[in-house]
C-alpha cells in the first residue's frame, strides 16, 4: 500500500497511520550484532572471544574459556611430589621452569627440605632463561596479530638461542623437568657458560633492531598508543599481575617485594610506566628480557663454583600434615601454588594460581568501547596465556 511522505508525520501516533498498514518500531539492541572471535581465529589463540559490536565498535566483550582441558590439579594429588614434576609444566611450556619453580618451593615447605645455594643459582638462571624464551614466543605472536611478519619471524629464530642454553642444561628443548623438589637435577655441562655470555651478547644486539623495526615504528605506535589505557586504580582493582599492572604504575614484582631463594642478592629493576596502555604493556616485557639477562649473568659471577645442586631425598618423600603456598614471579607475573598435605607422599589438595586469569579479568572492561580492529592489541597486550587458565 502506498502512502505519502506526510501520513508519518508522527510515527508514534496510531492516528497517522492509514488503515492497514504496520509499522514496527525497531528496538535499540536490533542494531547489535554478535561476533564469535576463535576458539581456532589466529587473534583469539585456544580461546573464544564473544563480542557484541555497534558497528565497529565493541559494545560488550565475553572471554570463553575451556577448549583446552588438563585437570593438573587433580592429577597432582593422584600423584607424588616427585611423579608430579614433568606435568606440572605443561600448562605454560615455554616457562615451564617458572610454573615448576613455584611448585617445587611448596613442596620443598611442606617436606622440610633446604636446597643448596648453587641449586638455588642454577634454579634461578633456568627461571631468567625460560622468562627470555617465553616473552620471546608472546612477542612473535603479538608481531603476527598485528600482521608484522618480520616480528613474528625474529622472535621466533633468536627463541632457539635460549631453547639451545636450556637443552644444554636439562637434556630437554621445551619442557625441561630440570627443577625438582631439592634442586636441580643434574649440573651445568663444561661450556655452559661461555656459550651463555656468546648468546647473551648477541641478542642485546638483537634487541636494538627490535626498537628500529617494531617499537619504533609509526604504525605500530599508532596502533598501541592511547588504546586499551588501564588506569592505576582498576589495574590494583581487578588485580592484574605482572608486566600489566607495572604498565598502569603498580610497582610489583614478586622478585623483589618477596624475594625467594637468591634473589635479594641479585641486583636488577623492577621497569614501571604510568601510561598504561597497550604500548607500555607491549614494550615492558622487552625491558624485562634485558633485565633477565642481566640476572643469567650475575648468577654464572657469583653462585660458588662446585658444590651440591640437589639436597638428598628419600624414595617418596613425605613430611608431616600442613599446607603451604609459595608463589614465583613468571613471565606473565606472580604465578603460585597452594597445597595441603596430609602426611603421605601426595599432596590431599593442590591449587594452582596462575596470572593470566587475573589479567583475564580485566579484558571485557578494556575492550568495552574500542574499535574492533583494536581487539588483537589489546587482548595480546595483556599477556594471557589461555591454556595456563584451565589447567
Amino acid at each position: 500500500m502506498a502512502a505519502s511522505a506526510g501520513n508519518f508525520q508522527d510515527a508514534n501516533s496510531s492516528s497517522s497511520i492509514p488503515p492497514g498498514l504496520q509499522i514496527e518500531r525497531l528496538q535499540e539492541t536490533d542494531r547489535y550484532m554478535t561476533l564469535s572471535i576463535g576458539p581456532q581465529h589466529p587473534g583469539a589463540g585456544h580461546m573464544r572471544i564473544i563480542v557484541v559490536v555497534d558497528g565497529d565498535i565493541i559494545v560488550h566483550a565475553d572471554p570463553d574459556v575451556g577448549y583446552v582441558h588438563r585437570g593438573e590439579e587433580k592429577m597432582s594429588e593422584y600423584r607424588t611430589f616427585i611423579q608430579n614434576v614433568p606435568h606440572i609444566e605443561r600448562p605454560v611450556i615455554h616457562d615451564s621452569s617458572n610454573i615448576l619453580y613455584s611448585y617445587c618451593l611448596a613442596v620443598e615447605q611442606l617436606l622440610g627440605v633446604q636446597v643448596p645455594e648453587r641449586g638455588q643459582y642454577l634454579r634461578a638462571i633456568m627461571s631468567e632463561i625460560d622468562r627470555i624464551h617465553y616473552t620471546l614466543y608472546w612477542l612473535a605472536i603479538l608481531g603476527i596479530f598485528l600482521g608484522h611478519s618480520t616480528m613474528f619471524m625474529w622472535p621466533a629464530a633468536d627463541r632457539e638461542l635460549f631453547v639451545e642454553l636450556a637443552d644444554m642444561a636439562s637434556g630437554n628443548r621445551i619442557t625441561h623437568a630440570w627443577l625438582v623438589p631439592g634442586g636441580v637435577r643434574n649440573d651445568l655441562p663444561e661450556g655452559f657458560s661461555d656459550k651463555a655470555e656468546k648468546f647473551l651478547s648477541y641478542f642485546e644486539k638483537r634487541l636494538v633492531e627490535y626498537d628500529k623495526i617494531f617499537y619504533d615504528n609509526p604504525l605500530f605506535r599508532q596502533r598501541s598508543e592511547g588504546v586499551g589505557v588501564l588506569t592505576r586504580q582498576n589495574a590494583i582493582v581487578y588485580g592484574t599481575t605482572g608486566s600489566v599492572a607495572r604498565a598502569s604504575g603498580v610497582r610489583f614484582d614478586v622478585r623483589k617485594n618477596e624475594p625467594y631463594e637468591v634473589y635479594n642478592k641479585l641486583d636488577f629493576e623492577v621497569s614501571v610506566s604510568n601510561t598504561g596502555d597497550s604500548f607500555a604493556r607491549s614494550i615492558l616485557p622487552i625491558y624485562d628480557v634485558r633485565q633477565s639477562i642481566n640476572i643469567i649473568r650475575q648468577c654464572l659471577k657469583n653462585m660458588p663454583k662446585e658444590g651440591p645442586v640437589r639436597a638428598k631425598l628419600q624414595p617418596n618423600p613425605r613430611g608431616p600434615p600442613g599446607e603451604a603456598y609459595a608463589r614465583v614471579e613468571s613471565g606473565r607475573g606472580a604465578l603460585g601454588h597452594y597445597m595441603v598435605s596430609d602426611g603421605t607422599a601426595k599432596a590431599y589438595r593442590h591449587k594452582i594460581s596462575v596470572p593470566s586469569v587475573r589479567n583475564l579479568l580485566v579484558l571485557p572492561h578494556l575492550l568495552e568501547g574500542a574499535k574492533l580492529a583494536d581487539l588483537p592489541m589489546i587482548y595480546w597486550s595483556l599477556n594471557i596465556w589461555p591454556i595456563e587458565i584451565e589447567r
